[in-house]
């Protein structure tokens, strides 16, 4: 039970703090800035049930294609953490993203009519980094107990769910926090990310430490 609590915790935190939906807030605002409050909402929910679902996706099926292609858990776990730790360093300095989201696409998602899938959708909420934490955090549930994979699941569903949350109340959100308390969830988000991320580097080390030392 304590391994499974831990466990839940670790996968929750993660996926939470990588697909990070408050980041996602000035951009739903620019994005859906012509749109009517039901209009907000439903964009918003879209955007969650698209993020989860892909999210989802890549957490049943990551680790099998890439060992039908030849990447390893490990590999993968030291890109993931490699590009995790960009990610997180671009969220210290509060700046955008760019292995999420690039200024072309806000501008060009400020020009769409529907906004919901793409760029909202995939690839702000369910970008690169969340997508290589998914695979790693199932990879792990399967090395070791197949039912940690429930905890991966219902952490994507419950982060899937919390955004749609902060999204359908950005404007609420973005008038009681304004652009210095995002700043400072961004920034605290981002240091969590970036311990994340070297912990996906150590464990990928760790795991392919053996296979190198004896190619050696």
């Amino acid at each position: 039970m304590r391994e499974l609590l831990e466990f839940s915790f670790v996968a929750f935190s993660a996926v939470f703090v990588v697909v990070d939906p408050f980041a996602a807030v000035p951009f739903f605002l620019s994005m859906t800035a012509r749109g009517d409050p039901a209009r907000k909402r439903a964009t918003a929910r879209r955007a969650a049930v698209v993020a989860g679902s892909v999210l989802v996706g890549f957490a049943l099926a990551g680790a099998v294609i890439f060992q039908l292609i030849g990447v390893t858990l490990a590999a993968f776990r030291i890109a993931g953490g490699a590009m995790l730790l960009l990610t997180a360093t671009d969220m210290i300095r509060t700046r955008p993203p760019s292995t999420r989201i690039t200024e072309g696409e806000v501008r060009e998602g400020e020009a769409k009519e529907d906004v919901a899938v793409v760029p909202l959708g995939m690839p702000l909420l369910a970008g690169p980094g969340s997508m290589a934490t998914v695979v790693v955090l199932m990879g792990r549930a399967r090395a070791e107990h197949f039912w940690l994979a429930v905890p991966v699941l219902l952490s994507i569903a419950l982060t899937a769910w919390l955004s749609y949350l902060i999204l359908a109340g950005a404007s609420r959100i973005d008038r009681m926090l304004g652009k210095t308390g995002l700043n400072i969830l961004e920034r605290v988000a981002g240091i969590l990310l970036a311990a994340i991320a070297i912990q996906f580097v150590i464990d990928g080390l760790a795991e392919a430490m053996p296979t190198i030392l004896g190619r050696g």
